[in-house]
């Protein structure tokens, strides 16, 4: 089983790619993709789904 599947999921239902999460959260990409590797505590999973709803947000005023 993929962890943060849950993550990964909305992320790509929303559009998403993981590096502009991890751009937002603060770490390259290669990091953050490590840091997926192990599943997280809920409240960086709550950080986190608040930044996918932001860049969604952020996506959604670009298009016209």
């Amino acid at each position: 089983m993929l962890t943060n599947a849950d993550i990964r999921q909305e992320a790509e239902m929303a559009g998403i790619k993981l590096w502009q999460i991890a751009d937002q959260y603060g770490l390259n990409d290669g990091n953050f993709s490590r840091k997926l590797r192990r599943e997280l505590p809920p409240e960086e999973k709550t950080k986190i789904r608040k930044i996918i709803s932001e860049l969604k947000e952020e996506k959604g005023e670009h298009v016209s």
